[in-house]
């Protein structure tokens, strides 16, 4: 479990001509933009044949005249993690980094997802999820007491979540969630650690934990705090440590996810794990936890890009 095959491919020529989509209008569009630039490095240092695009319209645009062979998607959120840009490139004919239309939709739909989950007996935290004409958010709290966090149910970042301990802040939190869609969750807190598991192709990455002197592992504490804590060795025995790569890469398959991707979990008190959500397209800046796994076992930034890419074959 601690290393990786050989490459799939040796001459960046294989590749053909890479679009590079990054950016977009999603709320994640940040960090998109500063994980693409060292995405586009990469590529370039290795001689792969690339152009980069801001969100995906002039993409298809060159796609249409033939310009381009195949896609690496680094777009986060609505837009590019959800599926629609999966589909359209499915009706293309065009290969893609990472997970399928169905996986995608699914992974970015925290309610369908922790409700595959709970079917098939991972454990997620227990939650309440609101539509858009349900505003009777107190029922959660008789249910799970506080604290609480709100979620958005479809994005990532940590953007729109909220941990709530005190009940007159709740119907704040809720109005934050609902900036960045129409439905929220509302999720018992558990008290534990924060770990990841980086999925690469069929194998797990070494474990990262994370620590962090805010009150969660937040946008601020994961992009911008040089106070936050990173982990890997992440600290666990090493059977323990074996036991959940290989229950996180069981998570990461009930989704239907392939390719790449990122799966986060809670380990509490007592050693259980709770899965919080898989991410698709998982984040590649300098903060971000894919890179620094991969690293733990000698993979460098570039040729973890190279790998990503590897993934659209």
């Amino acid at each position: 479990m601690n290393s990786l095959p050989s490459k799939l491919v040796g001459d960046p020529v294989l590749f053909g001509r890479v679009g590079l989509v990054i950016g977009g209008d999603s709320a994640e569009r940040e960090v998109s933009l500063n994980g693409g630039k060292a995405v586009s490095r990469a590529l370039e240092q290795q001689g792969v044949e690339h152009r980069v695009f801001d969100g995906p319209l002039e993409l298809f645009e060159a796609i249409r005249r033939k310009e381009i062979d195949r896609v690496f998607n680094l777009l986060h959120g609505p837009g590019g993690e959800d599926g629609s840009l999966q589909g359209a490139l499915q009706l293309m004919n065009v290969p893609v980094t990472g997970a399928n239309l169905a996986s995608s939709a699914l992974t970015m739909d925290k309610v369908r997802s922790k409700w595959v989950w709970e079917r098939n007996g991972i454990n997620t935290p227990p939650f309440e999820f609101f539509g858009p004409q349900d505003l009777d958010y107190h029922r959660a709290l008789d249910k799970f007491g506080l604290p609480v966090f709100v979620k958005p149910t479809g994005l990532g970042s940590s953007i729109g979540i909220s941990r709530v301990s005190e009940e007159g802040s709740l119907e704040a939190a809720v109005d934050l969630a609902r900036q960045y869609g129409k439905t929220v969750i509302i999720e018992s807190e558990i008290r534990g650690g924060e770990y990841f598991a980086a999925v690469l192709g069929r194998n797990t990455l070494p474990l990262i934990r994370v620590e962090t002197p805010r009150e969660f592992y937040d946008y601020e504490a994961k992009y911008q705090s040089d106070d936050t804590c990173y982990f890997c060795p992440c600290g666990l025995e090493t059977e323990v440590e074996a036991g959940l790569r290989s229950l996180s890469l069981k998570a990461y398959d009930m989704l239907g996810v392939s390719g790449w991707g990122r799966v986060d979990f809670l380990l509490d008190e007592s050693g259980k794990p709770w899965f919080l959500e898989v991410n698709t397209t998982p984040g590649m800046t300098d903060h971000s936890l894919v890179p620094q796994a991969a690293a733990e076992i000698g993979i460098g930034f570039d040729e973890l890009v190279w790998r990503i890419l590897e993934t659209s074959l």
